[in-house]
């Protein structure tokens, strides 16, 4: 499957970013989804992530209760509700394609290319 992420840009801390990965390629409701981000020098860290259903949604601790999984079928899309942004979201955020909702970048086979956020304090 292959994988197209967009929606990112600049924005001041406090603001709000949804971003958008769309799949072409296989049936996009056999596969779970997620987000993972990667800040300058560190690692591609867990975010998101939704089973292939939509019934099941997981986050990273530092995003619940500001971030939102979700999925469009119709549309072979997933997007990352960020709200409430910190400087610390700055990051370039990833869209994954998996057989299984986990939080392991080894569970997911597909990636997309990447979208850059930044957030100013």
């Amino acid at each position: 499957v292959q994988l197209q992420a967009s929606g990112g840009g600049s924005v001041q801390a406090g603001g709000s970013l949804r971003l958008s990965c769309a799949a072409s390629g296989r049936t996009f409701s056999n596969y779970a989804m997620a987000w993972f981000r990667q800040a300058p020098g560190k690692e591609r860290d867990f975010v998101a992530a939704i089973s292939w259903s939509g019934y099941s949604r997981r986050y990273a601790d530092s995003v619940k209760g500001r971030f939102t999984i979700s999925r469009d079928s119709a549309k072979n899309t997933v997007y990352l509700q960020m709200n409430s942004l910190k400087f610390e979201d700055t990051a370039v955020y990833y869209c994954a394609a998996g057989p299984l909702s986990g939080s392991t970048r080894s569970e997911f086979g597909f990636w997309g290319q990447g979208t850059q956020v930044t957030v100013s304090s």
